[in-house]
């Protein structure tokens, strides 16, 4: 069964949605997290190390196959630090990896400030919703958990409908696809799942990785205004009819005033989106 709408709305997650996500990785928070989740006792004892020695090289690993986070870090860890192996069960590098895995999980929820603005858009019958992420495996389940606290009905990009529509939310992520929002077969893998008749009109919120940590390669500022480009004209060319985006580019530190003048502009600009034509 396939989703029937007027106008597709696409929300990015991390840097858009969630802002804890980006927060997450600032240098003194994430040396913290080491310490708490057990890696830094492991070895891993720099912010740096982190981002150059098991995030960065194996990002597209991690983010385009349902390898997921723990997997990758529990590996890394063992090829940098290697030491005599315990059983599977107590494996102290897998039990550091899924305890800081899941504190990222946990902290990289949705703000509460979407909450009034995403629950009317699922009482919409007009317009689908979809959240698209380059991410890990795991962040797939822990969206629709943050959805359905906030009695969202949302359900896979991936995942056949049985029966009556769940809801016009759909979750896609890099690591379900095995494409980037760059690619076009991620928007393609979408597209599938828009009826035939679908008008083409889309409106697209992203941060395009503008408010990611700068340790992170993906928040590469010569990168960003390439992927938006890229990412609109892909839309245009598998979706056809009007595309818009809205930049969600919050500043350096940006305090909560601005945050929340931000997310009224998204608001008035979907508002004028859906009643228009």
């Amino acid at each position: 069964m396939k989703h029937s709408s007027g106008k597709l709305i696409i929300f990015d997650y991390s840097g858009t949605l969630s802002l804890e996500a980006p927060a997450f990785a600032r240098p003194e928070r994430l040396l913290e997290e080491l310490k708490i989740s057990g890696l830094w006792e492991l070895g891993v004892r720099t912010p740096d190390l982190f981002w150059e020695r098991i995030v960065n090289p194996t990002w597209e690993e991690g983010s385009t196959t349902p390898a997921g986070y723990r997997q990758i870090i529990c590996r890394q860890v063992g090829r940098l630090f290697p030491r005599a192996g315990a059983p599977p069960a107590d494996d102290p590098v897998l039990q550091a990896a899924s305890r800081f895995v899941d504190r990222y999980l946990e902290h990289s929820s949705m703000d509460e400030e979407w909450r009034p603005l995403l629950r009317a858009l699922s009482e919409k019958a007009s317009a689908v919703v979809v959240v698209a992420t380059d991410h890990y495996a795991e962040a797939t389940g822990a969206i629709l958990k943050f959805l359905q606290a906030w009695q969202i009905p949302a359900v896979p990009v991936t995942e056949a409908f049985k029966g009556a529509r769940p809801g016009p939310f759909l979750v896609a992520n890099s690591a379900d696809l095995g494409a980037h929002k760059e690619d076009r077969r991620f928007w393609e893998a979408i597209h599938d799942r828009l009826s035939p008749d679908h008008p083409g009109q889309v409106l697209l919120i992203d941060d395009f990785g503008a408010n990611e940590q700068e340790g992170d390669a993906y928040a590469g500022r010569g990168k960003v205004e390439k992927r938006r480009q890229r990412t609109v004209a892909l839309l245009k060319d598998v979706f056809g009819g009007d595309v818009r985006d809205f930049f969600f580019r919050l500043g350096p530190g940006a305090d909560p005033s601005s945050k929340a003048r931000r997310m009224d502009e998204v608001s008035r600009i979907i508002g004028r989106f859906l009643d228009g034509p």
